[in-house]
């Protein structure tokens, strides 16, 4: 049997006293292993260092329980990505204030719908993101990486190494010309193939 992590978001100075704290440990989490975050900040799940730590930390077999399944996510895209990852890496959800018990026929089906639901979700966002770029072409704009001049990229590549040549590092000779570094190294090895 795997252990079992707590995450929540809690306002930063209630973090112990917080009643949804107390339900995870209430539930069997060790105070050690819940997770938190400030309830305040940016909406993007993957800026919560608190939910991304403990998504790291759960192993298969392990158990991941949560005060409501918003302590996942802002947005639904967000909670069935994380439900998503934890479906994948094998980690069961138990969400306390939803009844989702991972270890009863109900919980699994939930479970079974919010990933169907990701995937749903997934390929609904392809389909408009593919549209969308249908639509720009049609209507005349370039899709893509806009077209290079041959003769400017060849002038950025030589004072780009004549740079490198007096002793500065690919990243900063790169930056001069306006490129990153690895911006750089592509164009040396298309150069490099055209010869």
């Amino acid at each position: 049997m795997g252990r079992l992590l707590g995450y929540t978001r809690t306002h930063q100075a209630l973090q112990n006293d917080d009643p949804r704290v107390q339900a995870l440990v209430a539930h069997g989490v060790a105070p050690c292993d819940i997770l938190s975050d400030g309830s305040a900040g940016s909406t993007n799940v993957f800026d919560h260092p608190g939910l991304t730590l403990a998504l790291e930390k759960a192993e298969a077999g392990d158990t991941l329980v949560v005060w409501r399944l918003d302590s996942l996510g802002r947005s639904l895209s967000e909670v069935l990505g994380a439900v998503s990852t934890l479906q994948a890496r094998a980690v069961k959800l138990r969400s306390l204030q939803d009844g989702i018990d991972p270890d009863t026929a109900d919980g699994q089906l939930m479970m079974n719908l919010l990933v169907r639901l990701a995937h749903y979700d997934r390929q609904l966002t392809g389909e408009r993101i593919a549209a969308g770029m249908e639509s720009a072409r049609q209507a005349g704009a370039k899709i893509g990486r806009p077209p290079v001049n041959p003769k400017v990229t060849a002038d950025k590549l030589r004072t780009v190494q004549e740079s490198r040549a007096r002793g500065l590092t690919a990243a900063d000779a790169a930056q001069l010309v306006g490129w990153s570094r690895a911006t750089f190294y592509r164009h040396l090895h298309e150069h490099e193939a055209q010869r």
